[in-house]
């Protein structure tokens, strides 16, 4: 029995890699790089600072301007904001550096929660990277796809978590950023490029015909 096919139209490839690109560089290689920089020249608090400066000032950039802004943005800004709140009660460095960790096992923790709750994390993201027209997002098809694409994120943000706290508590803080920041960049990657192609294949089995534009 085959399905009636549906055609969807989506933006161009470029669009979707611009707005993604944007999105990463603007809710966290900014701040990241900019911790780093000021971690190296002026200490940890000033470098807490400057990440959590950047981070607000990109929200009331796009507040002010009238711009909506990117849940991913908002969700860094919260965890950016309770790191820093504790590690300047707790004064200590190892306590700043462990609540991304802490963070990432409560994400992954949401991730998999909102399954049951049928209220899928993934599809409340979606927008930040390649909008879908309504038609497509009401789609049993797309709407059980978001329920398992969020299953695999949960596990994702677990496996790097659970890494990420190994490496924190046998290496060296200095060995600790570098593989940290390699290995999460990699794994974010890799699970990405799966995440896409696996959208590709999903909708293709449920009768979705995807129509990029060229633009």
């Amino acid at each position: 029995m085959h399905l009636a096919e549906q055609v969807v139209h989506l933006p161009s490839a470029r669009v979707i890699a611009r707005r993604t690109t944007a999105t990463l560089i603007e809710s966290t290689i900014i701040p990241l790089a900019l911790f780093y920089a000021v971690l190296a020249t002026a200490g940890t608090r000033c470098g807490i600072i400057a990440g959590l400066s950047w981070s607000y000032a990109a929200v009331l950039r796009r507040i002010v301007s009238g711009r909506s802004v990117p849940g991913m943005l908002i969700l860094a800004t919260m965890l950016v904001t309770a790191r820093a709140a504790i590690a300047f009660a707790t004064g200590s460095a190892f306590v700043y550096f462990l609540q991304p960790t802490l963070g990432t096992f409560v994400i992954a923790g949401l991730f998999l929660l909102s399954v049951p709750m049928g209220r899928p994390i993934v599809a409340k993201l979606a927008d930040d990277f390649c909008p879908l027209p309504e038609s497509m997002r009401t789609h049993p098809h797309v709407e059980r796809f978001f329920l398992r694409l969020s299953v695999l994120w949960g596990f994702v943000h677990l496996i790097n978590a659970t890494v990420t706290l190994w490496l924190l508590f046998h290496e060296r803080i200095g060995t600790f950023l570098v593989v940290k920041s390699i290995g999460s960049m990699a794994l974010t990657c890799l699970a990405a490029l799966g995440s896409f192609v696996w959208f590709r294949v999903s909708m293709r089995r449920g009768g979705l015909v995807l129509r990029w534009s060229l633009g």
